[in-house]
């Protein structure tokens, strides 16, 4: 491998990283927000209808998140940090469907 080319994977890498974060960190996060709807204290459809709403704008949001911090580590772990909020009322709902 030539140095240009290194340098120029150097250069791309922190880009490739923040686009593979807004994608599969952001549709993560709104899987989880989706699902964290359901332990809601409402009825089931409509947390159901209201989990869906809120995926777009948690997907939206992930997404701008991602581009507007100052790095690509920074953005994972936003990502990361909201994902284990949000894992927690998930579980919630996951363990009580296994019950």
């Amino acid at each position: 491998m030539t140095a240009g080319a290194v340098r120029r994977l150097l250069a791309v890498g922190p880009l490739l990283s923040r686009i593979v974060a807004a994608i599969f960190g952001g549709y993560a996060l709104a899987a989880l927000s989706s699902v964290a709807a359901l332990a809601l204290p409402v009825d089931r459809t409509q947390a159901v209808i209201g989990g869906v709403l809120l995926s777009f704008a948690v997907y939206t949001g992930a997404v701008i998140w991602v581009f507007a911090v100052r790095s690509a580590r920074r953005a994972w772990v936003g990502l990361l940090l909201a994902a284990v909020v949000l894992a927690v009322p998930a579980a919630a709902v996951w363990k009580g469907y296994g019950a």
